[in-house]
């Protein structure tokens, strides 16, 4: 068997080829999707069997943001530590969200010295809460156009926010939107989508429709082992689909389904072989803020490495609609507020399983097929 060190040296990508560049700010397209999976399974490679020196250079991978959260004020209240078997609290046992969102910008997200108003926007935003039992996760979609109230901007849609003032704005909105602290902030490159499922050796997918790139035939219904550069088409198809981007939210969520069901049927992360160059995939494309250190990820292991892809939830947040911003110019998205207020504090008091088992209509729950 290889020497695991000497996996994690390897320049390049294995199968996609591709070359990290520590030098350059990351381009193209930053999604949400590989840090909710990250967030879900990273680092297992410690239940693994891993050397510490291989998870070290795994954490150092990651881009560092900086802290987001420094001039914050007003803020909700921590989660509270969840009661153990013998009734006393522990720091361990506390549910933990995560606000993790895809930026359009071609400005690197580590390199806050490139950042210009109205230069970037999240094109995906999610919140994912990690309940303090440990019982699983859950992926919760926000529509980037709902529109809601952004702190010294007024009314707009809520990806302007990150727009308007980077992550510590966007968290702030959330926030204030939501009253469900959140405890770290991650970004990701879209872009690194192919070459994570390509370490996979594909993801499985049942396609509704026939795919297709603009006008050029891809594949037919059916399912399929896609291989990364079909998966990235897959996602980031727009038009043809029923219901736009809320179709277009759900192939986001189905591919995480996959790539997590992928993993453990493969048993990728038991063996180091696979695992270490997988992870190695996975931690460069993200982008967090300086809290997320070891101790963090360490804990994010023994979360997830009893989870199977049943313990997952994805769900896009209730919604009344579409509709036109108050002046007519732009189309939105407009939240349901009594059922995202009542799903919200679920969240905030880490009871999001009662309120799915209470209101599975609410919310646009991931089908067993996306379309």
């Amino acid at each position: 068997m290889p020497d695991i060190e000497s996996i994690i040296e390897q320049p390049e990508n294995s199968r996609s080829g591709k070359r990290r560049s520590h030098g350059k700010p990351k381009t193209k397209d930053r999604r949400a999707l590989i840090v909710a999976l990250s967030l879900i399974g990273v680092l297992v490679l410690g239940g693994a069997g891993a050397v510490w020196g291989v998870q070290h250079r795994l954490t150092s991978n990651i881009e560092k943001l900086g802290d987001p959260f420094a001039e914050l004020t007003d803020r909700p209240e921590a989660a509270a530590p969840a009661a153990t078997a013998d009734s006393t609290a522990s720091l361990d046992a506390t549910a933990l969200n995560f606000l993790v969102v895809g930026s359009d910008s071609r400005i690197s997200a580590g390199d806050p010295d490139q950042w210009e108003v109205g230069a970037q926007r999240t094109d995906a935003i999610m919140l994912v809460h990690l309940p303090a039992d440990r019982s699983g996760a859950y992926a919760m979609s926000i529509p980037r156009d709902s529109w809601v109230a952004i702190p010294g901007h007024g009314e707009a849609k809520i990806n302007a926010a990150f727009s308007y003032g980077g992550p510590t704005l966007l968290i702030q909105t959330v926030e204030q939107l939501t009253d469900v602290r959140i405890d770290h902030f991650a970004v990701t490159d879209f872009e690194s989508f192919k070459a994570i499922t390509d370490e996979l050796g594909g993801v499985q997918i049942t396609l509704k429709q026939d795919l297709y790139n603009g006008d050029t035939f891809v594949l037919p219904a059916g399912e399929h082992l896609l291989t990364g550069e079909q998966a990235l088409v897959y996602v980031r198809q727009r038009h043809g689909l029923a219901r736009g981007d809320f179709d277009r939210v759900q192939r986001q969520q189905a591919w995480m389904r996959a790539i997590f069901a992928r993993m453990r049927n493969e048993q990728t992360l038991q063996n180091p072989v696979k695992s270490v160059p997988f992870m190695n995939a996975v931690t460069q494309s993200i982008a967090a803020d300086d809290g997320l250190t070891s101790d963090v990820l360490t804990d994010l292991t023994d979360r997830a490495k009893d989870l199977g892809s049943s313990d997952l939830g994805f769900f896009t947040v209730p919604i009344s609609g579409t509709g036109r911003s108050p002046d007519g110019t732009q189309s939105i998205v407009n939240l349901n507020q009594a059922a995202f207020d009542e799903l919200m504090v679920a969240v905030a008091t880490d009871d999001v399983a009662t309120y799915l088992a209470a209101h599975p209509d609410d919310v646009d729950l991931l089908p067993a097929t996306a379309s």
